[in-house]
């Protein structure tokens, strides 16, 4: 089943909050199908934790101004180099680029489709994993 227009829209929100705080390799994995609980991952990976605090707070920011949405939880710290702002339907994952390399989110759900995160439309490949990982 694929993700609903609202939890899509929300995603793409998230991408560009994102990308407007220099995030770098921004992805949209769509899981709806495996995990029935959430429908969409947003990823994201900083170069530090004060980026990654900028980036948590804009997606935060946009999310709550556009769409009146909230984070149902929020957990981990910037300190930390991961942290993730979970909305219910779409679940953000915020990385240093050392934590994402070490999660390896990309590898764990290669079998999902992933979505462009400037339209929500799904890509025609299907092969997740980063270069390099």
């Amino acid at each position: 089943m694929p993700a609903l227009p609202d939890a899509v829209e929300a995603a793409v929100a998230a991408c560009r909050a994102a990308d407007d705080k220099q995030a770098t390799d921004v992805a949209i994995l769509e899981v709806a199908d495996i995990l029935k609980v959430v429908d969409l991952f947003v990823l994201a990976s900083t170069a530090n934790d004060r980026q990654l605090k900028a980036v948590m707070d804009e997606i935060e920011h946009v999310l709550h101004t556009e769409l009146d949405r909230k984070p149902l939880r929020r957990e981990g710290e910037p300190s930390s180099g991961w942290a993730l702002l979970d909305y219910g339907d779409v679940v953000c994952h915020l990385f240093s680029e050392e934590a994402r390399d070490f999660y390896a989110l990309e590898r764990l759900w290669s079998d999902v489709p992933r979505l462009d995160p400037a339209t929500g439309q799904q890509r025609a490949a299907q092969h997740l994993a980063r270069e390099g990982a």
